[in-house]
């Protein structure tokens, strides 16, 4: 059931096309085509929806990716930690399918790449085929049931009131579909695996597998198999030819061995990728042209000194990402991930964990091609989070979603291990066969991928005197090193420290006095950005990074969370909220957890881990602002972070002494952190000038500034592509007469947009906040918020207006070419 076909492995997320098909990949023998636009969407229960003759012409006319529940409206009393949005529910997405006569006599196959959830795929009124995990690609052949050389129509059935989730799951097809024709011998999909089991310091062996089926009536035929390896720089390198009989309604696979001499290797921010072409041919006549993206490296672990990347020993400095985006929702745009891991890297971030559940693929192609690795994680719990009913053979459902997952990831590069699951408590405790089940997962695993190791994410320390870690090959621990016992039980296998710090905070937001335990939090429904406050199982970052440092064996980290997310909206869910005499009503609707906010603007815990992953690069951050009406004559403590050694901080001109760092306290802050507690307010200027071995590094201002005056709006991308995908996030700003941000800034912004664009989404990193996404307006938070335009199909420009009472307005411009 699955490779993944030439367009999608290189790229995917660059081809995405014009309107609501794209044109073909390749030629006559293979196109790939993606179903983007003129979809047909009705919310709720439709007993006709599958049949052909259903009458949709007044149902709403949507784009894919598609969140129905993003748009809101948020129940105030609802649940926060699934972000108190309508997502529980069942729709349907209707497609009219022009099928050529161009078709006929070949294959044709739907694929999906996620839909949330149990979707069932209808062609003509007729069942084409279903599947339960809502995370999971998948893909349905329609060649019987579709009429060539006229109209079809395909239904989506999407039901999410079985499925079960943490955090915020979206709903609907959230991610692209493709319609792929192929002639009868074809490479299958997902079907190609290379590996580069040898590599050597002046060549590296290459080994291809690619499966081929024969769909061809009774026939069985004599074909030729053509692969090529292009380089980076698009020059045919290497060729091999292989002949072979193939019988009807049989796979065969072919297996070829190249030798690359001195390959250039897939690094860490230098992801270099080789290209394979397979030629399948009868005769004269191409039957099918596959491609796919691979790079050339090494990976081990060490029991004693961790990851080792080519031979080089990495410190994985990784975040775990949610799925969702934001004011977007789970509808998955690859310039949104892409955002994501530009600023991810700016940091010195080198790894993402997909927690928990399989990316979107373009998340993976954008690894591959920036040098970013991956922890690729397919399950949460086994339970109806992973659309595991109490009915459902666990054995099949784990052998049929692990075989799609692994045969569709395979071959990306950044890929350096794979999760079967996170915290899973009956499996580590081995209750109602949990170790059956983890071995099952893991066996189905290495039955599609022998190249990596396997892991199981953990956090019931205890548990490891059962020996878990038996069936799997790296220790994976969350929080508070509790891989202290499972290291002592079994010295000999690496460690990982799978979720790090959950440190919560609000970008902008500070309290005083500073708390003195870490789960200290108040009522106002929001968490000073001071980072010292951490749930109970949890650390603040500092922690994690004296561990890692005292202990070497410790591969590395992945950060609870790169981003803030929708759900799971911790200390101020709904029974944490009740507990201090609030009500629902009060309960937050997206986390604290996040280095970035939930419209991706970095809270000061960002320069924290920066001056820490990023050592060789200046940082100087002074943290809080330095406007504080009312606090004159007081005390309010200035935190600084930077990847010198000491800083010396004057107010108004005025020295409050250097303070360094120190490296063997066990008091962690005092390690990574330089704090003045006792600075006594007066509006001005705050600086820090740092230094690196008694020589400065830079410095850093922060000024009381004025009352705000006008509007600020600032494109990432002034360009953008006209394929109806590509996003330009515009920031908006309050500004005083000096052109300073205003720190404080409430005002609520209104947007016009017009032109070749529309809008996307807006936010502001509120995590109380209820505002549509949807909205022509959007409330500043802390000076500060986000609109974000989607581009249309049509070149040209989209022009935005933000205006405000009071505030002088502002007005920019987008390019869409």
């Amino acid at each position: 059931m699955n490779i993944q076909p030439a367009c999608m492995q290189i790229r995917s997320w660059l081809l995405l096309v014009f309107s609501f098909l794209t044109i073909s990949c390749f030629s006559q023998s293979r196109e790939v085509l993606t179903l983007q636009s003129n979809w047909k969407f009705a919310l709720g229960e439709n007993p006709n929806a599958f049949s052909k003759d259903n009458d949709d012409s007044k149902w709403q006319t949507v784009s894919i990716p598609h969140d129905w529940a993003i748009a809101g409206p948020f129940d105030v009393n609802g649940d926060g930690n699934t972000a108190k949005l309508p997502w529980k529910g069942e729709g349907w997405y209707r497609y009219k399918l022009n099928i050529t006569s161009a078709y006929s006599g070949k294959r044709i196959i739907l694929l999906f790449d996620g839909v949330m959830a149990f979707p069932e795929i209808y062609i003509n009124g007729v069942l084409a085929g279903k599947w339960d995990y809502g995370y999971s690609s998948f893909y349905v052949d329609i060649t019987d049931l579709v009429k060539v050389n006229g109209d079809n129509i395909l239904a989506v059935h999407a039901d999410t009131r079985a499925h079960d989730s943490r955090w915020y799951p979206g709903a609907g097809i959230y991610r692209k579909v493709q319609l792929i024709v192929v002639n009868p011998i074809h490479a299958d999909l997902w079907g190609t695996q290379i590996t580069t089991p040898i590599i050597k310091s002046n060549y590296a062996n290459v080994n291809v597998i690619t499966s081929i089926v024969n769909q061809s009536p009774n026939t069985e035929e004599e074909i030729l198999v053509k692969q090529i390896i292009i380089s980076p720089h698009g020059k045919e390198i290497a060729t091999k030819e292989t002949k072979g009989k193939i019988a009807a309604g049989l796979h065969k696979d072919f297996e070829s061995t190249f030798t690359l001499t001195n390959p250039d290797k897939w690094e860490v921010s230098n992801g270099v990728l080789y290209t394979l072409k397979t030629i399948i041919s009868k005769g004269d006549k191409v039957l099918d042209t596959d491609m796919a993206t691979f790079g050339v490296r090494s990976i081990r672990f060490t029991p004693d000194d961790g990851f080792y990347l080519n031979d080089q020993r990495v410190q994985l400095k990784g975040v775990c990402l949610h799925h969702d985006q934001g004011p977007l929702g789970a509808a998955f745009y690859p310039r949104a991930m892409e955002r994501q891991l530009e600023l991810l890297k700016s940091m010195g971030c080198n790894a993402i964990r997909t927690s928990h559940n399989v990316p979107a693929p373009e998340l993976l192609e954008l690894c591959d091609k920036m040098g970013i690795l991956v922890l690729d994680e397919i399950f949460d719990k086994y339970d109806q989070k992973a659309d595991i009913l109490p009915e459902t053979d666990f054995t099949e459902f784990s052998d049929r979603n692990v075989k799609n997952w692994i045969l569709r990831d395979r071959n990306h590069p950044c890929i350096f291990l794979w999760s079967v699951g996170n915290e899973i408590g009956d499996v580590q405790w081995n209750i109602n066969g949990g170790f059956d089940k983890l071995h099952t997962m893991v066996n189905n695993v290495k039955r599609y991928d022998t190249s990596r190791p396997v892991t199981l994410v953990c956090d019931s320390r205890n548990s490891a005197r059962l020996r878990h870690f038996d069936y799997y090959d790296v220790h994976s621990w969350n929080y508070g090193r509790r891989y202290d016992l499972a290291r002592q039980l079994e010295p000999n296998k690496a460690v990982i420290i799978s979720e790090s710090a959950s440190t919560v905070s609000t970008r902008g937001f500070y309290e005083w006095p500073l708390t003195e335990k870490k789960t200290d939090f108040t009522k106002s429904m929001q968490v000073s950005s001071y980072d010292l406050n951490a749930p109970d199982w949890a650390e603040i970052p500092d922690d994690d990074f004296m561990w890692q440092q005292e202990e070497n064996y410790v591969a590395g980290e992945f950060v609870w969370t790169g981003f803030d997310y929708l759900g799971e909206p911790t200390p101020f869910e709904n029974n944490s909220v009740k507990k201090m005499g609030m009500t629902d009503a009060e309960a937050s609707v997206s986390s604290y957890f996040g280095i970035f906010d939930l419209v991706g603007l970095p809270k000061d815990r960002y320069y924290l881990y920066k001056s820490y992953w990023k050592p060789d690069e200046v940082t100087v951050h002074i943290l809080p602002h330095w406007n504080w009406p009312g606090m004159e004559g007081k005390t309010i403590p200035v935190f600084v972070y930077t990847n010198g050694d000491c800083a010396e901080l004057f107010l108004n001109g005025k020295s409050l002494g250097t303070k360094c760092k120190i490296p063997d306290s066990q008091n962690s802050k005092e390690r990574f952190r330089l704090m003045w507690n006792d600075v006594v307010y007066e509006p001005g200027e705050l600086k820090a000038v740092a230094y690196k071995e008694g020589v400065i590094i830079g410095e850093s201002v922060v000024k009381t500034v004025g009352a705000p005056v006008r509007i600020k709006l600032v494109p990432d991308h002034t360009t953008i592509k006209a394929d109806g995908m590509d996003l330009s996030y515009v920031l908006i700003e309050a500004l005083d007469k000096d052109g300073n941000v205003c720190p404080l800034a409430d005002q609520t912004i209104a947007l016009s947009i017009t032109g070749e664009g529309n809008l996307a989404g807006v936010g502001n990193g509120n995590p109380q906040s209820t505002e549509s996404f949807q909205s022509d307006h959007i409330r500043l938070f802390y000076g500060k918020a986000m609109l974000i335009l989607r581009s249309e199909t049509k070149k040209g420009n989209i022009e935005v207006t933000a205006n405000s009472a009071g505030l002088i307005q502002d007005i920019t411009s987008i390019k869409v070419e």
